[in-house]
């Protein structure tokens, strides 16, 4: 598809009390499905709205009004005089257009952001049906190409694509566009000497540096299928992921640096080099500075070379990455998502949702184990500058992330809400004591953001910026609601369902609530949809995770509300799935470990999103005769979680039972116990007639009503 107009600007830089309750479903298991209570703020009042001329620049206005004129999006110019109903009402018609023309709004895009097709689609979606949606059919092109095209540009060359501080560093170092690229191009062909081919895959055991960003391009480029695990994940954590697709080459760091202390991880890396039979490649990355392991490569030999990157063409449906989302049975589920599909979902979300473009600094804190290290990526793709760090935010205090923003001076800063409740609880000051002058947009995921995160953001980081709130996952790689550059900003809630994203809130019974709470669900398909899950050759579990309760709509396992002025509140997991800081965990991950210990006879592990924007995850144990629940045991439990999975796993509490439900068939209750936790009563918490002994749910209700008093 050729440019029907003028290139696009691809990044042009502005100048620079306790919530009622409301019914709701929840999730998980099969219909029947009773309703359960979750938190909703309180009517959102106005804390920010975007000054005239800032939204008038921005790119999603120049979008609409090119798409307006070439492929019948609503016609709707931007007036300074416009309240805060009529930029709302615009983006609504823009919305319906781009979820209505599902086709045209696409083509606009691909047009808009000159996506390099080196072989033209037959079509833009030859079947719309989900799951199995068919996208640009008989296209051909690769996502690293796009990444790097900013170093085409010669007054472009020199200047940092990447930025990387660590916790041992006060400035940052620069990576640029054209030793990027040269890294990239060096690496591949280092990767296609050694066989690597299209579909091959390459898994990465690093944190988040600049080097996990040149093997990812790199590994694009060859057409080869990306994976990654952060290296706070243990031996058996990674091992449950990258044994499903038997990589043929490792990325491996010998340790990394964090909290203020060295983590050697020499001893984890020997072992997934025993275990991984099919590997036939390690790069060894020396971050600490230890010696090459034998056999392995190194990595500075690997990007020596000066070798223009050579871009293999592939199919639109060909897989650029496999990300893992956990579910509450069996192994994480293994998400393959295509390179066309993220290209131009990520070419969408970057620029038109977040503004980002050449004049940008994109700091986003995120481990590669996170779907958010893949975004943070794509500000590549727009030309933006991206900042890698390696490090905690909170080291040598809570305010280290802030300092980092400050330092590096970011226009785009992305954080959690778990970590902006813990700086308002640190009573931090970093407007006040650091120079944020850069930051013009704050994001936040991971978990809902309270009310009273939204307003501490404005009392103590800024008063004018914008808050880009934003709620997607692993899944789609991306967001489903989410900021808009030319809309207000409203206490508690999020802005706007994202273009081309049809989202609705559900009752059970399939029918579209409005101002309460329901399911999430989106009713035509994303891009970014994955392609299916690894060694799932029918489709049964991509169906049974998505698609089990609304046949044809994708459910998600979030609750939400839309609100009749459009924008959205989203109220936590509406399922078991555990979540903290925007990993989504399996619970089934921690039974094995948990259960292997004698002491313990069976255990059940719950996440619960609190009102206050915290997460609680306790662990309630089934002891063994003659056991007892003591500091030991305690200390033992937390250190087999730590060690075999990761530090996120270990729980806030581990409590003594006496019991723990099933259902009739001998299954574990996990969705019924969070949503007394929660509040739920017992009568709609659960049928009754269908637990094996309704007293073990007592003790939860009355730990909930405790716990609420």
């Amino acid at each position: 598809m050729a440019r029907s107009a003028r290139q696009p600007p691809r990044g042009r830089r502005p100048p620079r009390a306790a919530p009622p309750t409301a019914p709701g479903p929840p999730g998980g298991g099969a219909p029947p499905r009773e309703t359960t209570t979750v938190s909703t703020p309180p009517e959102g009042r106005l804390l920010w709205r975007p000054d005239p001329a800032r939204a008038a620049s921005a790119q999603i206005v120049a979008f609409q009004a090119w798409a307006a004129e070439h492929h019948g999006a609503p016609a709707a110019p931007l007036a300074p005089a416009d309240d805060d109903e009529q930029a709302a009402a615009r983006y609504a018609a823009l919305h319906a257009w781009s979820t209505a023309d599902l086709e045209r709004f696409w083509t606009a895009v691909t047009e808009w952001f000159d996506v390099r097709f080196t072989t033209a689609p037959e079509a833009v979606l030859a079947d719309p049906a989900m799951p199995g949606a068919r996208w640009f059919p008989g296209a051909r092109l690769n996502y690293a190409e796009h990444a790097l095209r900013a170093a085409e540009d010669a007054d472009r060359a020199d200047t940092p694509a990447i930025l990387h501080l660590d916790e041992t560093t006060e400035q940052p170092a620069a990576l640029t566009w054209a030793e990027l690229r040269r890294q990239v191009g060096s690496l591949a062909a280092a990767l296609r000497a050694r066989g690597v081919r299209p579909g091959d895959r390459v898994g990465a055991y690093l944190p988040n540096v600049p080097q996990a960003v040149v093997a990812l391009l790199a590994t694009a480029a060859v057409g080869a299928v990306w994976t990654s695990c952060a290296p706070d994940f243990g031996a058996r954590s990674v091992l449950d992921r990258l044994q499903q697709i038997e990589p043929t080459v490792l990325f491996a760091i010998d340790g990394y640096h964090y909290g203020g202390k060295d983590h050697d991880r020499t001893e984890v890396v020997a072992e997934l080099r025993r275990e991984l039979p099919t590997l036939r490649t390690v790069v060894h990355i020396p971050l600490l500075g230890a010696p090459a392991p034998e056999g392995a490569l190194d990595w500075a030999e690997l990007v020596a070379g000066d070798v223009e990157p050579v871009f293999e063409p592939v199919p639109f449906d060909h897989p650029l990455w496999v990300l893992y989302s956990s579910g509450t049975t069996g192994l994480p589920k293994a998400i393959v998502q295509s390179q066309g599909g993220i290209l131009v979902e990520h070419l969408k979300q970057a620029s038109l949702h977040l503004d980002l473009g050449p004049d940008d600094r994109f700091l986003w804190y995120t481990s590669t184990g996170w779907m958010m290290w893949n975004f943070l990526v794509a500000g590549l793709l727009v030309g933006s500058t991206i900042v890698t760090y390696d490090g905690s935010p909170g080291h040598p205090d809570t305010g280290a992330l802030w300092s980092v923003a400050a330092r590096t001076r970011a226009t785009v800063l992305g954080t959690s809400a778990a970590y902006v409740i813990a700086s308002r609880k640190a009573d931090l000051h970093p407007g006040r004591d650091l120079d944020l002058s850069a930051v013009r947009c704050l994001g936040t995921t991971g978990s809902p953001l309270p009310p009273d995160g939204f307003q501490w953001i404005y009392d103590e980081v800024k008063k004018d910026v914008w808050l880009a709130s934003v709620s997607g996952g692993t899944d789609v790689c991306s967001c489903f609601v989410g900021g808009v550059p030319t809309l207000p900003v409203h206490l508690g809630e999020i802005q706007a369902p994202c273009l081309g994203a049809a989202v609705a809130s559900w009752d059970v019974q399939g029918e579209p609530l409005t101002d309460q709470v329901g399911e999430l669900v989106v009713t035509r398909p994303l891009p970014s949809m994955p392609i299916g899950f690894w060694n799932d050759p029918d489709g049964t579990r991509y169906r049974d995770s998505y698609f089990d309760m609304y046949p044809g709509v994708w459910r998600h396992g979030d609750w939400i509300t839309v609100t009749s002025r459009g924008t959205v509140v989203i109220h936590g997991r509406s399922d078991s799935t555990l979540n903290r800081q925007g990993v989504r965990m399996g619970s089934s991950d921690i039974y094995e470990v948990v259960e292997r210990l004698p002491e313990i006879a069976e255990s059940l592990v719950i996440g619960v999103e609190e009102p206050d924007g915290g997460y609680w995850m306790p662990l309630f144990v089934v002891l063994a005769p003659g056991a007892d629940l003591d500091d030991s045991l305690r200390a033992r439990v937390r250190t087999e979680l730590r060690t075999q999975l990761s530090p996120r796993h270990v729980p806030d509490e581990i409590i003594a039972v006496n019991g723990l439900p099933h259902t009739l068939t001998g299954k574990r209750i996990e969705v019924p116990v969070k949503r007394l936790l929660s509040g739920t009563p017992l009568e709609k918490a659960v049928n009754p007639g269908s637990v094996d002994n309704i007293d073990h749910l007592r003790f939860f209700e009355r730990l909930g009503a405790e716990r609420r008093a």
